[in-house]
């Protein structure tokens, strides 16, 4: 076998070393793609609806979210799973029903995003107007201490009843009713439940999410409604963590998902008007 000139053997082992080299670089740049971060949020009725509409959208797979939405009907039930860590974030609250369970869990809880407000009204299957209520009508008002209070204020605002002037905004009950002309009747229900207590009362104080549940419009349905003015703060829906969890980039943004264009056409077209995109920073919030 002749022997390669030294020369020749010398170029054929430098090129067999850039090509190494090259390959070696190729695989080190390749790009890699990114493992998508899931996020479960917990929520329920028209909110989890919304969230599943993001949890599809072209957005979230662009922000690399992976979101699985959890169904859980009760409010306290879905706070304390946030809480325990089966849920990383949840959506149905507001600003006021969070401070109320704040109060009691060592504020646990961490609102970082604002979302909508939604109007709270008066409804009746039984009577057109509010003037037409008898003596001694039976009124139907959410029992949970947000809701309730919620629904005091606006008993008051519509004329029916008035409260104390120094009414508090988070203890209030009935007790602090001064003035009931029509000598109201109250019946305490859980707020899911005012639909369906129509049938069974005068009126009903219902929330928007449980109103919409039970097909009935806020703006067409209503006989008096809350306006969205300086006095809705505390009934402003947020987005909510665990309070270790407030400064995780990751559900910063679920904020932005749900901020954007697509959502709020999917909420004008789906909702009818009843919710009011908000965009003040948490911050701005007491």
């Amino acid at each position: 076998m002749k022997k390669l000139p030294a020369v020749l053997l010398s170029l054929s082992l430098s090129a067999l070393v850039a090509c190494s080299q090259e390959e070696d670089t190729n695989e080190i740049t390749a790009p890699q793609k990114a493992t998508s971060q899931k996020i479960i949020i917990g929520s329920h009725g028209s909110d989890a609806d919304i969230w599943k509409f993001i949890a599809q959208s072209p957005e979230a797979k662009q922000a690399n979210l992976d979101i699985d939405v959890k169904i859980i009907d009760d409010g306290i039930t879905l706070n304390v799973a946030t809480i325990d860590g089966d849920v990383d974030v949840n959506a149905f609250q507001s600003w006021g029903f969070l401070k109320d369970f704040n109060k009691n869990h060592n504020n646990q809880l961490t609102a970082i995003s604002t979302t909508y407000f939604e109007p709270m009204g008066i409804y009746s299957v039984k009577h057109k107007k509010l003037a037409d209520l008898p003596k001694q009508s039976i009124v139907a008002i959410p029992n949970d201490a947000a809701n309730h209070i919620r629904a005091l204020k606006l008993l008051e605002k519509s004329g029916l009843i008035a409260l104390k002037p120094n009414f508090n905004q988070a203890t209030g009950s009935t007790n602090d009713i001064v003035s009931n002309p029509k000598d109201l009747v109250f019946r305490q229900i859980k707020y899911a439940h005012g639909p369906r207590a129509l049938p069974d009362v005068d009126i009903a104080v219902i929330g928007n999410t449980a109103a919409q549940e039970g097909g009935l419009n806020v703006l067409t349905d209503s006989l008096f409604r809350e306006e969205n003015d300086e006095t809705i703060i505390n009934n402003i829906n947020l987005l909510v963590v665990k309070t270790d969890n407030k400064d995780n980039p990751k559900f910063a943004k679920l904020a932005e998902l749900y901020h954007t264009e697509a959502v709020r056409k999917y909420i004008i077209d789906n909702f009818g008007g009843t919710k009011i995109e908000i965009t003040k920073n948490v911050s701005e919030l007491n």
